[in-house]
C-alpha cells in the first residue's frame, strides 16, 4: 500500500516503528499533490520547503529520542481562513490577497506544538461565504469523485485534497454546514464541534455567533486524533469553553452500548433525493444491527432553519467585513485612472441628484472607500453584506434581525427536547449528491436551500459529524449526518467509528487519471 492510501493513524504507527519517516510521508503526498492538483484545485498554496524542513525536524527528534507532540511528522492541509504567521491568508479573496498574519491562529499554533507538518493552504468560497467552493476568487475546485461536479462548500478544498489522498488530514471550518457538506459529497468524515469547543482565535471571521473549525479525515479514528489537538480553552477567544478536553482517540474504539438513534420527520421531506433517502434509512439500519435502537423526533422548526439562518449570518457578516475599507484592512483600489471615470459619473447624476450626494461622490475617501470594497469583494460576499445591512438597518432590525434571534432559540430548544430523548439525531447531509459546476451559481436560492439539513446545527451551536454511508448510481458519495448535544463528540466520534468498523465506504475512494 502506498503511503497516501493510508489513513492518518496507520501512517503515525508507520512514523513511530520505524517503518517510514516524516519526509517520506511528506514527499509522498507532496508528490500526489504535483500529479492531482492541476485537476482538482484544492489547493490555493502548498508550502514544498517549509513542510520539507518541518519533516526533517520532526524526524531529527525522532532519531534523538526526543519527546514529539501527537501528530509526529503527519501532514495537514489547512483551510485559507485561518491565520499562520508570515504566510498568505487570503480567504480565497482579492480583498486579502496581500495579507500576511504576524501570528498564528490558535489551530494552527496547536498543530505546529503538535509537531504537525503543514502542507498548504486550502481553496474555499470567498470568505467562507457558499457552498460550493465556486465562489472563490482565484480558482475552482473540482470533486474527486467526478471532476465536472462542486465538492461542497466553503471547506471545498479541504474535502477534496483529502478525498484525493493530497493529504491524510485537514482543517476546515463550519458556519452552516461547511466542513459536513463538503465531507458529504467528496465521501469523507468531517465534524463540526460544539460552538466554543474549538478557539476561533485567528480564524478570519465570518458569522461570530456560528463559526467553528473542525476536523476533514477518512475515518472517524483520524478525525478523533486532530480533533484532540486542536480542542481546548483559549483565553485568547471570549467564545472558547473552559472544560476539560477529553481522549477522543481512546475513547473512539469503544462501541456504544444502548445507542439510541433519533430520526427528525422533518428530514425526510420534499425534495430530498431518493437515493440520499435509501442509503440514510440503510445506515440507520446498521445501526440497529449493532444494538442502537431508532426512535422519532421532530424539530418542528427546522423549516426555517434557513431563513434564520440567512438573516443571522449575512447581519454578521456585515458587522464583520466592515473593517476592510481600504484603509484599516484590505486591499485598496488604485486611483490614479479614476478622474475620468468621476467626471463622467457626476455629469450622469447631475441633473437628479441632491448637492449632498454629489459631495459624498465627490470625496475622495468615499470614492476609495466604495471602489475598494467593490473591486476587492465578490459578488456572493456582496450579496450577504447587503443583505444583512439592510436587516440591520433602522426601521428593519426588530422585523428581521431581532426575530431570527427568537427564531434562533425555539431551534435549539427543539434540539434540547429530542436529546431528551435520544443520544444522537441520523438524517442526509444534504438533499441530493454533489451537482454540476454551473448548475445552480446563478440560482443563490437553490443554493441557500442546499444548507437545509446542516445549518440547525450551527443555529444551536451542538455538535455534528458527516460519514460516508453509500453511492448514488452515478458513483457519487453521499453522506450521513450525525448530530450531537452540545459537548457530546466523543459520542459522535464513537458512534462513527462503529459504522465504520461495520461498513466499507469510507475505504471507497475516487479514482484519479
Amino acid at each position: 500500500m502506498s503511503l497516501f492510501d493510508m489513513t492518518a493513524t496507520d501512517l503515525l504507527a508507520q512514523l513511530q516503528s520505524g517503518g517510514a519517516t516524516s519526509v517520506e510521508v511528506t514527499q509522498a503526498f507532496l508528490a500526489r499533490i504535483d500529479c492531482h492538483d492541476k485537476s482538482v484545485g484544492a489547493f490555493l498554496r502548498v508550502n514544498r520547503e517549509a513542510a520539507l524542513a518541518q519533516a526533517e525536524r520532526v524526524d531529527r527528534k525522532r532519531a534523538c529520542g526526543e519527546p514529539l507532540g501527537r501528530l509526529s511528522g503527519l501532514p495537514v492541509a489547512i483551510k485559507d481562513v485561518l491565520c499562520t504567521a508570515g504566510e498568505p491568508t487570503t480567504c480565497a479573496s482579492r480583498m486579502l490577497e496581500e495579507f500576511r498574519p504576524p501570528y498564528d491562529a490558535t489551530v494552527v499554533a496547536r498543530l505546529k506544538a503538535a509537531d504537525a507538518v503543514l502542507i498548504g493552504k486550502t481553496n474555499m468560497d470567498e470568505f467562507a461565504m457558499g457552498g460550493s467552493t465556486e465562489n472563490s476568487a482565484f480558482q475552482l475546485t473540482r470533486n474527486p469523485w467526478d471532476l465536472q461536479r462542486i465538492p461542497g462548500g466553503s471547506s471545498g478544498g479541504a474535502a477534496a485534497c483529502v478525498a484525493a489522498s493530497m493529504a491524510p488530514l485537514s482543517i476546515g471550518t463550519d458556519t452552516g454546514g461547511s466542513i459536513r457538506q463538503p465531507a458529504g459529497l467528496c465521501g469523507v468524515t468531517g465534524m463540526k464541534p460544539t460552538y466554543g469547543r474549538v478557539s476561533r482565535y485567528g480564524l478570519v471571521a465570518f458569522a461570530s455567533s456560528l463559526d467553528q473549525a473542525g476536523p476533514l479525515a477518512r475515518t472517524a479514528e483520524d478525525a478523533a486524533m486532530l480533533l484532540e489537538v486542536i480542542a481546548g480553552h483559549d483565553r485568547l477567544d471570549s467564545t472558547s469553553v473552559d472544560r476539560p478536553v477529553p481522549s477522543y482517540s481512546q475513547s473512539v474504539r469503544r462501541p456504544l452500548e444502548g445507542l439510541r438513534l433519533g430520526l427528525a420527520r422533518e428530514h425526510f421531506g420534499e425534495g430530498l433525493d431518493p437515493e440520499v433517502e435509501k442509503a440514510v434509512r440503510e445506515a440507520v439500519r446498521v445501526y440497529e444491527s449493532l444494538g442502537a435502537t431508532v426512535h422519532d423526533v421532530s424539530l418542528p422548526h427546522s423549516k426555517y432553519a434557513v431563513a434564520t439562518y440567512y438573516i443571522i449570518a449575512p447581519c454578521e457578516a456585515s458587522s464583520n467585513l466592515a473593517r476592510y475599507d481600504g484603509v484599516h484592512y484590505g486591499y485598496r483600489t488604485d486611483q490614479s485612472d479614476r478622474v475620468a471615470e468621476l467626471e463622467t459619473e457626476l455629469a450622469s447624476r447631475r441633473a437628479e441628484t441632491s448637492a449632498t450626494v454629489l459631495d459624498e461622490i465627490d470625496n475622495p475617501l468615499v470614492r476609495m472607500y466604495r471602489r475598494s470594497r467593490a473591486e476587492g469583494f465578490g459578488a456572493e460576499v456582496k450579496r450577504r453584506i447587503m443583505l444583512g445591512t439592510y436587516a440591520l438597518s433602522a426601521g428593519y432590525y426588530d422585523a428581521y434581525y431581532l426575530k431570527a434571534l427568537k427564531v434562533r432559540r425555539l431551534i435549539r430548544r427543539d434540539f434540547d427536547e429530542a436529546f431528551a430523548q435520544v443520544d444522537l439525531i441520523a438524517g442526509p447531509v444534504a438533499p441530493t449528491p454533489a451537482f454540476k459546476i454551473g448548475e445552480r451559481v446563478n440560482d443563490p436560492l437553490s443554493m441557500y436551500l442546499f444548507d437545509l439539513y446542516t445549518v440547525s446545527t450551527n443555529l444551536a451551536g451542538i455538535g455534528g459529524i458527516s460519514i460516508p454511508c453509500g453511492l448514488s448510481s452515478a458513483g457519487l458519495p453521499i453522506g450521513l449526518h450525525l448530530q450531537s448535544p452540545p459537548f457530546a463528540e466523543d459520542c459522535l466520534l464513537r458512534a462513527a467509528h462503529m459504522f465504520q468498523q461495520a461498513t466499507d465506504w469510507h475505504t471507497r475512494k475516487p479514482v484519479l487519471d
